[in-house]
């Protein structure tokens, strides 16, 4: 028994210790990942995993950034611009603030539509009739993660994102092993090409735009300050980064094979996750396909819990104070984020069209990421021996490069298809 006792103590013990960065895979991976990687999947095989891969590369070197930044300053990323950057520190800080907290306030308004959406079609195929109502789905799933913020700790929430992370990257994994694609499909789409076809530049941008996401990277320069790690943690903090990284990887390029290997061949692309769902059913089974339904879940309720807590957080970095879990500015933002989630169920508006507002946002906050870091790293009187490197430095130049790739095509495909959702 203590054997056991000590095999699970140490598991918990090797999560813990990657506890921000498997909190921020949650935080990347929601309903918008898998529409994402399910509609590129079902629609061109494995086609695009360079682009997942390219993304996940790109998403290291930011967290590995946004990281080493917290570790050598004790600042967060907001505060850091507004130090820093002269007479622009307090513009740059404020956009870059609001910018992040409507992308995510418009992405948790999508993700709790396609939630209840999701629920309400389960209970009709389990109880008939006109199932749940969507409105009470949507208020119960909103009292219950509320309920669970005024815990006020930070080590629960943690602990809570971990257990859903788990639950989503075991589920997705178990399904893609129901279906596995040939192996051959893999090792081809990990070979840059994009089809002559209309809409593989927007999937591609749809892919990237939900994996190298803003938000996620000024987030992290407020964990490492939450664990209370230094520069004695900077391996530590790497290896975090690298495995939170891994793990986008693994669990987004196991829902793209899972469609690869089951809707690609029957030629049914998808574009939703009811579709999807409906679809999926006769090749997986009804036991897969509720294996895979849970991972939806844990891909929902992982992304809404840290967007709930994004302005308590992002306001308290750019004071430069540490959060206060437990005061009423925290209940306070993070109820009123959580009712922005009644938005689609109470008044019938498409949880579409508010995640493609998302990807257009973050048009305009992604590059001003990635430049505003590349200048902090490369300050010598902040980062001192920590300064970025060669390697670091060409990492987030190529990573910019791709930003303005992905906002040109997110950009070009909400013009293109706004006429189709309005």
């Amino acid at each position: 028994m203590s054997n056991k006792k000590s095999i699970w103590g140490r598991i918990g013990n090797s999560l813990s210790s990657i506890g921000p960065g498997l909190f921020l895979v949650g935080y990347s991976i929601g309903t918008g990942s898998v529409i994402a990687m399910a509609s590129a999947g079902s629609r061109y095989g494995m086609s695009f995993l360079w682009a997942l891969a390219l993304s996940c590369i790109f998403s290291f070197f930011l967290l590995e950034a946004y990281g080493r930044y917290a570790i050598v300053t004790g600042e967060g990323a907001l505060y850091g611009y507004k130090q820093h950057f002269e007479k622009f520190g307090k513009p740059v800080a404020l956009i870059t603030l609001v910018g992040l907290v409507v992308v995510e306030i418009l992405a948790l308004i999508g993700i709790m539509g396609v939630v209840c959406d999701l629920m309400h079609e389960i209970s009709i195929r389990l109880f008939g009739g006109l199932g749940w109502n969507p409105v009470y789905i949507a208020f119960g799933v909103i009292i219950f993660l509320y309920l669970f913020l005024l815990t006020g700790k930070y080590s629960s929430f943690e602990k809570f994102m971990i257990v859903f992370v788990s639950i989503m990257g075991i589920s997705f994994l178990i399904s893609m092993f129901v279906v596995f694609p040939e192996p051959e499909s893999i090792i081809d789409g990990l070979i840059p090409n994009i089809p002559d076809e209309q809409n593989a530049p927007m999937i591609i941008a749809a892919l990237v735009g939900t994996t190298l996401t803003a938000p996620t990277f000024v987030v992290r320069s407020m964990l490492m300050k939450e664990k209370k790690w230094s520069t004695q943690n900077a391996k530590l903090q790497t290896k975090d980064a690298f495995v939170a990284a891994l793990l986008m990887f693994i669990i987004s390029g196991s829902i793209m094979a899972c469609a690869a290997g089951t809707l690609y061949i029957a030629n049914k692309p998808v574009e939703d996750i009811l579709t999807m769902v409906s679809m999926l059913e006769p090749f997986l089974g009804r036991l897969a396909l509720s294996v895979f339904i849970m991972g939806i879940f844990g891909a929902a309720l992982s992304s809404v819990f840290p967007i709930a807590m994004l302005a308590p957080l992002l306001i308290s970095d750019y004071e430069n104070k540490p959060v206060v879990y437990k005061g009423s500015r925290f209940r306070i933002l993070t109820g009123i984020a959580l009712l922005f989630g009644l938005i689609v169920p109470v008044f019938g508006f498409k949880s579409v069209f508010a995640m493609l507002i998302s990807q257009l946002f973050q048009i305009f906050v992604l590059p001003i990421v990635v430049i505003s870091i590349m200048y902090l790293l490369n300050k010598e009187s902040i980062m001192g021996k920590y300064k970025a490197g060669f390697w670091l430095n060409l990492g987030l130049f190529l990573t910019l490069i791709f930003s303005f790739y992905i906002s040109y095509q997110s950009a070009r495909g909400f013009i293109e298809s706004s006429h189709t959702i309005f």
